[in-house]
């Protein structure tokens, strides 16, 4: 791995690349931080949910955001995303995984107009008597995704099995690559 101590130019284009990092992935915190309940402390007898649990809770659903929208197919586990709101576009394509210790991640390249870069967001999810629990990793607070009878506030009811990635994916690429296009252009001239 290369150091970055001694290269300012490596340096700013990182900072570039992770402030679009936190505003891509800052929709699915925002999501859950709204949801969060302050001060709850996840019960002693919250169990992980299972790598199987997760796959039927995530697999081929879409997951809104407030300024975008993620998918998490069944095929490959593939991944997509994308996001349009204050901070600017931007698109994710990748891999999507659980595991029996609750962990569901998410492992993607993210492409903005200041570059692309990889980025792993995950959660842990713990249930008890059908109640689902979240946090996001790391420093998350935990709360509560899914209520036992759900309600229409819960976290969760933001899965869905209807397309929202598709079609606004193509949209936002298509306008990164028409934005990069003209940076160039301007450059040259």
């Amino acid at each position: 791995m290369v150091s970055l101590y001694n290269k300012p130019r490596a340096l700013i284009r990182l900072g570039a690349a992770t402030l679009a990092a936190v505003i891509a992935l800052g929709s699915v915190a925002s999501s859950s931080a709204a949801a969060a309940s302050k001060g709850l402390k996840l019960p002693v007898d919250a169990r992980p949910m299972t790598a199987f649990e997760l796959y039927q809770l995530y697999r081929d659903k879409n997951w809104q955001w407030p300024d975008g929208a993620g998918q998490m197919q069944d095929a490959n586990r593939h991944f997509a995303a994308w996001v349009d709101g204050k901070g600017g576009k931007s698109w994710a394509e990748g891999r999507w995984s659980v595991s029996d210790a609750g962990r569901m991640c998410f492992e993607a390249t993210w492409y903005a107009a200041n570059g692309k870069f990889p980025a792993k967001t995950c959660f842990l999810h713990r249930i008890l008597n059908e109640t689902v629990y979240q946090k996001r990793e790391p420093g998350g607070a935990w709360f509560i995704f899914r209520h036992a009878a759900a309600k229409d506030a819960d976290e969760a009811q933001k899965l869905v099995a209807n397309d929202l990635v598709t079609e606004r994916l193509s949209i936002v690429k298509a306008t990164l690559s028409t934005s990069k296009a003209e940076l160039k252009k301007e450059a040259v001239q």
